[in-house]
């Protein structure tokens, strides 16, 4: 197992300085990849290659990039760009976000996702290959029938054909799908009790090319909170579960409200959501149960980080991507430092 670090997106305490200069601290101390996200804010693209060409050896990947924003073949134009540009250091992370930001930001149906997904994927890798693009699925068709367009290559040679590529995946069909169709999956709320249950529909996807979960790159993204007071640390995550649990979606159709009621929190669920729609949102937070924040988050001195980073590794994570949640840039440099002092002690194999 490697350490990866999470950016996210800008928020109101961490400016572009500040997320550079946290990827070349996680590249000095040898983390593997930095991942940067986009929502309706700051995109990926834009911060990977920013990030890319001021550092040296660690990996620069998309958690994720939306699938809903870009044609496939731009995503196979931009992937092979940052590919090339950060020397074979680029690894795709694509997510069909929500229906919210799909319909309301981009102007996209958010409709059969999966099927989406699979034709998406399917184009960009072709596109990689240099194969002249053709593809006639539900969703793409390209070249536009009818039209003046022809098939199309990839109009310079990438250092890589097969770039990895990973899907965000929450519901028990699409983990199958990310086990069928791509190199890795970026969990949220990854409890590492609760792993079998979601990598079971990960080896069903991988079964249909005949293979295990060997190579799979599992890869969660883990908020880390360092200090002696884990009731203390665990209310700074509280706000992010509540918003995801109880705000990252409508009340009919919120993956990870499902997700925390397959885990086994469905009344703690609703009560959040509920206190979250009717925008109680501090109440929200106190509801989110303790136990949930400590499965699904590393939290504590550096004892306790070292045995939850021994957890994540028997559980099959390949790639822990931790997420600081901290207020300053300090506070994250040391969360950085913290944490590969504890991956060392740990005797995780690397």
């Amino acid at each position: 197992m490697r350490l990866g670090l999470s950016l996210g997106y800008q928020t109101a305490w961490s400016t572009p300085a500040d997320h550079l200069a946290m990827a070349q601290e996680a590249d000095r101390l040898g983390y593997s990849v930095v991942w940067a996200a986009e929502a309706y804010g700051s995109d990926t693209v834009s911060m990977l290659a920013w990030i890319a060409g001021q550092t040296e050896k660690i990996d620069v990947g998309s958690a994720v990039l939306q699938i809903p924003a870009r044609t496939p073949a731009m995503t196979a134009m931009t992937a092979a760009t940052l590919d090339t540009l950060s020397g074979s250091r680029f690894r795709l992370g694509l997510g069909v976000s929500g229906p919210q930001v799909s319909e309301g930001w981009h102007g996209v149906k958010f409709a059969k996702p999966l099927a989406r997904t699979r034709e998406y994927v399917d184009i960009v890798k072709m596109a990689l290959r240099r194969e002249r693009v053709q593809y006639d699925g539900e969703h793409y068709q390209l070249p536009m029938p009818g039209g003046a367009g022809k098939a199309i290559k990839l109009g310079f040679h990438p250092p890589r054909t097969e770039i990895p590529i990973y899907l965000a995946a929450v519901g028990p069909k699409n983990l199958e799908l990310a086990g069928e169709i791509a190199d890795g999956w970026l969990a949220i709320f990854f409890a590492p009790d609760a792993a079998d249950d979601q990598l079971r529909h990960i080896a069903a996807g991988r079964a249909k090319h005949g293979q295990g979960l060997t190579g799979f790159d599992v890869a969660p993204s883990v908020p880390v909170v360092v200090g002696d007071d884990v009731a203390a640390c665990a209310d700074v995550v509280r706000w992010y579960a509540a918003l995801y649990i109880g705000g990252m979606g409508s009340r009919e159709q919120n993956f990870y409200n499902q997700l925390a009621v397959r885990m086994g929190y469905a009344d703690a669920a609703k009560k959040v959501q509920d206190l979250y729609l009717n925008k109680q949102v501090a109440e929200a937070a106190e509801a989110v149960p303790q136990e949930f924040i400590e499965r699904t988050s590393i939290i504590g001195d550096k004892a306790r980080i070292t045995k939850r980073i021994k957890e994540y590794a028997a559980a099959g994570v390949g790639t822990l991507s931790i997420s600081p949640y901290v207020g300053d840039l300090q506070s994250g440099l040391e969360t950085l430092r913290v944490v590969a002092q504890a991956y060392d002690e740990s005797g995780v194999a690397r």
